[in-house]
């Protein structure tokens, strides 16, 4: 690729950046995050560039904020291959790649109408990760696709 096609985004001073995310999926990544972007911390969105390694990326740079363990863990429901990188002073001081957690909590919806936490009761919804998806703990519903439909508002 010659200088000219490459793309060119601004470094960042402190905060993170979430590379090798699927192709089409950062405002996925964004909303599991609960990022719209009326906080106004800056935000960089790259959406289906070319990548070697997944065919299409995208890339998210969120200044002024690290993210905690447990979203990282959470990231991984919707972008399993992402790099984060946490920057400081413009330098990147921590990378690394998502692993899958054993279990999330207060982050999806149940799609079962009857399930327990769809049933106006003060429970958080409870999701057990599965190779093939991930499984409602109270109603035993496994959902294996499009997880991102599933995502609470925040």
């Amino acid at each position: 690729m010659s200088d000219n096609q490459k793309l060119r985004v601004s470094k960042i001073h402190n905060g993170t950046v979430i590379d090798h995310i699927a192709g089409g999926q950062a405002l996925n990544v964004l909303a599991i995050l609960g990022i719209d972007g009326t906080d106004g911390e800056p935000l960089s969105i790259v959406m289906n560039v070319p990548s070697d390694r997944l065919g299409t990326k995208d890339i998210v740079k969120i200044e002024g904020r690290e993210l905690s363990e447990a979203e990282v863990d959470v990231l991984s429901l919707i972008a399993p291959a992402a790099t984060i990188n946490i920057i400081r002073d413009y330098d990147v001081v921590e990378k690394h790649r998502v692993s899958r957690p054993e279990n999330v909590v207060g982050v999806l919806e149940c799609p079962n109408q009857h399930c327990i936490t769809t049933e106006n009761e003060p429970i958080e919804s409870r999701f057990e990760v599965l190779d093939e998806g991930v499984r409602c703990v109270y109603c035993d519903t496994i959902i294996r696709e499009d997880l991102a439909a599933h995502i609470l508002a925040g």
